[in-house]
């Protein structure tokens, strides 16, 4: 970031169309007042209790890096209450290829009731937006409690998540024998042994965030005393003694068929190989327990492979978890490796005009790609674009190259290119690997240009891992 995420100015095209409305768009410290009544504004949106002083202040302390905003309508008899609330902040999102890009993470996003339809989400998400790109984060992302809110906005679920349910019964372990040991441990101990685990494990998985303060802590249930009462705080080290991996359960009083109890997997992280494997045969293997639980996970699961019987490992819930919107074209697919070489011509549409345009994307034998703006006139050819030779790495759009009179016509007859026309939404699904362009084409929500550009789209940005994140943000 070329300057102070939280400092920087709030946006004044959005900040001017609402205070046309008699509404005051401002950014907030964690040290000031109105942090608190801001607070219960989030918690209300939510359909959460008031929050207490001291998790106002434990905020406080755990999201110093937080830019935080809100909307107030001064009209109200309780002014200091905001009528809308937002907060956001850049951190690394894992792409294809073990590499990071900065992405902008928006997150509590309310309006409340009293002032909906008066254009106040879409002022305060086209300034996240416009912010982001302004501080040099090619990339937005979300979760969203709803899923069809932020299509709007350019967003697309690009990872997705499922729960599984195991029937320990029937999951008798035939995968790798880990040679360290797995050792219970607590939340304090994991407290920096667990968050280094997690930033070394994030670049093995699209889609996962590097996380701290207030995430962490609270996955760990710190300042929570329930939380951390019922919480069992699981470690693995390997045959070195160096901590490879970690996971968080609980145990639940329900019964199973069996009789047993239900462990439910709140968290669980691991850098090697190794480790997942001794991580998850420690829970199936838990004593008195029918059942292991494991919500907000990757759609596809080593361990569904690893024991006796695979139908005992049951999926369900699969749904869309990260939502990510592409600002800056070229930084953001030159952020990642690509699985097959190729030249492909996007035609994006936008209608918030951050990523419309006419981009070539050459990958070489190595998988790195470089992104040219080409030019809206003209049916010429690309040579003078040069080859897939000379690749850059990640940049933004100021290194990108622009090819005058070179159109999608001329780019289908240089080199083969495959040409395809989406729509932001799409190519930000696409992504991080985890949606196919083949299936989006046979939705429709993909033209080909060229015959079987879709499917050579689909081979270029296929990624080795399912993308995952494993939090809600």
């Amino acid at each position: 970031m070329s300057e102070s995420h939280q400092t920087h100015p709030i946006d004044p095209d959005s900040a001017a169309r609402l205070a046309a409305d008699g509404l005051r768009f401002e950014l907030l410290a964690p040290e000031d007042e109105a942090v608190a009544p801001w607070m219960d504004a989030v918690n209300r949106g939510f359909h959460e209790p008031r929050p207490k002083p001291e998790f106002i202040e434990a905020r406080r302390y755990q999201s110093p890096h937080r830019r935080i905003a809100g909307v107030w309508d001064d009209t109200l008899q309780d002014a200091a209450a905001p009528v809308a609330t937002a907060s956001s902040w850049p951190t690394e999102l894992t792409v294809p290829g073990g590499r990071s890009v900065t992405a902008w993470a928006i997150s509590t996003i309310t309006v409340s009731p009293t002032h909906r339809r008066r254009g106040i989400a879409s002022a305060m998400l086209e300034a996240e937006l416009r912010t982001a790109l302004a501080l040099g984060a090619p990339v937005a992302i979300l979760t969203a409690s709803e899923a069809t809110i932020y299509r709007r906005w350019g967003f697309a679920p690009a990872a997705m998540t499922a729960t599984w349910t195991i029937d320990t019964s029937r999951s008798a372990w035939t995968g790798p024998r880990a040679s360290g040991r797995v050792q219970y441990v607590t939340s304090e101990q994991l407290l920096v042994d667990g968050l280094e685990i997690v930033e070394r494990a994030r670049l093995g998985t699209p889609g996962l965030i590097g996380f701290d303060g207030q995430l962490w802590e609270r996955l760990l249930g710190i300042g929570d005393e329930k939380e951390e009462r019922r919480a069992r705080f699981l470690r693995y080290d390997d045959a070195a003694g160096v901590a490879q991996a970690f996971a968080i359960y609980t145990v639940a009083r329900e019964e199973t068929h069996s009789g047993d109890a239900i462990v439910e997997v709140l968290y669980a992280a691991a850098v090697t190989d190794e480790a997942y494997a001794a991580i998850w045969r420690f829970l199936f293997e838990l004593d008195l327990v029918g059942e292991v639980r494991a919500p907000l996970r990757p759609v596809a699961e080593p361990f569904a492979w690893q024991i006796r019987d695979g139908r005992a490992a049951v999926k369900s819930k699969e749904r869309d978890h990260l939502w990510a919107r592409i600002l800056d074209v070229p930084a953001a697919l030159q952020a990642r490796t690509y699985s097959a070489a190729g030249r492909v011509v996007f035609d994006v549409t936008d209608a918030l005009g951050f990523a419309a345009g006419r981009w070539l994307l050459e990958v070489d034998d190595a998988g790195l790609g470089r992104v040219t703006r080409l030019g809206e006139a003209g049916a010429e050819s690309l040579a003078s674009a040069g080859g897939a030779s000379g690749i850059a790495g990640a940049g933004g759009s100021g290194g990108a190259a622009v090819v005058a009179g070179a159109g999608a016509e001329g780019a289908a007859g240089a080199g083969g290119a495959a040409v395809i026309a989406l729509g932001v939404n799409e190519l930000s699904a696409i992504y991080l690997g985890g949606v196919p362009a083949g299936l989006l084409a046979r939705a429709g929500s993909i033209s080909e240009l060229t015959d079987g550009a879709a499917n050579a789209v689909e081979a270029m940005f296929r990624s080795p891992v399912t993308p995952w994140l494993s939090i809600w943000f």
